[in-house]
């Protein structure tokens, strides 16, 4: 294993005596990956802690939403409270702050006070989910160059997915030894990054360069919305996948049956657009949008078991090589000094396409609800692919 990780490094980053060696690289993958663990397993980890705190596994729901919206509250005041820092400095601290915080909704599971405590610290650890991420991605650009930055941040896609994968089967072995022993674990894994960052010489922001005005333009903006909107479209996989399972007569533990066959193939997504290294053209952007707007409309047919899993697999396959060029592109459209905070809303729109998915599911039927999902995945489809470019800097 830490050959292949050494040759993934060796292949995103050249070697280079204008940036740090090759190790600071690996170091960021692995810390990319940690830190995305707490949020890949808190869903299984907080329904466990739930169950054992209340007698109801529900309760780990609302601890996940208080988590997603306080990311979504934090994601730019928090971002903008580093800016006088060293970027790696900064990030370290929001990671610790995290720790401490998913320790404390250890110990209160431990010390069975009020449940309304363990929501309130899953609050607190969300607050500086979204700051995190930004200042993280931040750093990237000072540890390989801008050729192979889109091979860098395409592995750091797959390696997301994979801790997506795994987090939540990790999470639920470990909640079987006990429930308060897999948030701590999680905890401690998810808190690696604070060691592991690269200490480079990036400032967060620069006096000197400051821009005025609102970041929000309308290339990033669109850009944003189409993260959001594909956030909400994996999403309605991965929270229906039960209602999906009993809609076809299977049990609820079958839900994998969906899940599974989608992380796999964003996986395999992944790979290709490391090993492409390349930017997608606005062409390719629109074909693969109208991918994933196609493989959601088998979803919302449900016309069998079959087209179903076809479906996530077809989302799964664009969902990295789109994240990475939302990514992408938006290192470009943003002024070096606003880029955490830029990477920051990125992570922050995905929440927001999470949030949406829930609150459709809760309000109305699975089947309207796929539908609506759908509905929203192609008229940004359609948007991003018959609007006049030269309205929206960033294509290429």
């Amino acid at each position: 294993m830490p050959d292949i990780i050494a040759a993934i490094s060796a292949a995103a980053y050249p070697a280079s005596a204008e940036r740090p060696g090759r190790g600071a690289l690996l170091r960021w993958f692995i810390s990319s990956a940690a830190l995305a663990v707490p949020q890949a397993a808190s869903p299984v980890a907080f329904s466990l802690v739930a169950l054992s705190a209340i007698g109801d596994a529900r309760g780990g729901a609302a601890m996940i939403l208080a988590m997603t919206l306080a990311q979504v509250v934090g994601a730019v005041p928090i971002t903008r409270l580093g800016k006088k820092c060293s970027a790696a400095t900064f990030l370290k601290l929001l990671v610790i702050f995290r720790t401490l915080a998913l320790i404390a909704i250890a110990l209160c599971a431990y010390f069975e006070v009020s449940f309304a405590w363990l929501i309130a610290s899953a609050a607190i650890a969300g607050l500086v989910n979204g700051a995190a991420y930004g200042y993280l991605r931040s750093l990237l650009n000072h540890l390989t160059t801008e050729s192979k930055l889109p091979r860098a941040q395409g592995i750091a896609a797959t390696l997301n997915e994979v801790t997506f994968v795994l987090g939540p089967v990790v999470a639920s072995g470990l909640g079987t030894i006990s429930p308060v022993f897999a948030i701590v674990v999680l905890a401690i894994v998810g808190g690696t990054p604070a060691f592991l960052i690269p200490q480079v010489d990036a400032k967060s922001a620069d006096d000197t360069l400051q821009v005025s005005g609102s970041i929000l333009t309308p290339a990033i903006l669109l850009w944003l919305t189409c993260a959001g909107t594909a956030g909400a479209t994996v999403a309605a996989i991965e929270i229906g996948a039960v209602a999906l399972a009993l809609k076809f007569d299977y049990e609820p533990a079958l839900a994998i049956l969906f899940t599974v066959p989608l992380c796999l193939a964003s996986v395999a997504g992944g790979i290709w657009i490391s090993i492409r290294n390349r930017l997608s053209s606005r062409k390719a952007v629109f074909a693969q949008l109208s991918i994933m707007t196609f493989g959601m409309g088998l979803v919302a047919l449900g016309v069998s078991l079959a087209v179903t899993i076809i479906g996530a697999i077809i989302i799964g396959l664009v969902l990295a090589p789109l994240g990475t060029y939302y990514a992408l592109i938006l290192d470009r459209l943003a002024p070096p000094e606003k880029r955490p905070e830029v990477f920051a809303l990125l992570r922050t729109s995905y929440s927001v396409g999470v949030i949406f998915t829930s609150a459709v599911l809760t309000a109305i039927s699975l089947e309207v609800a796929l539908i609506v999902i759908a509905g929203s995945m192609l008229a940004v489809t359609l948007y991003v692919g018959f609007v006049d470019p030269a309205r929206h800097e960033g294509y290429s």
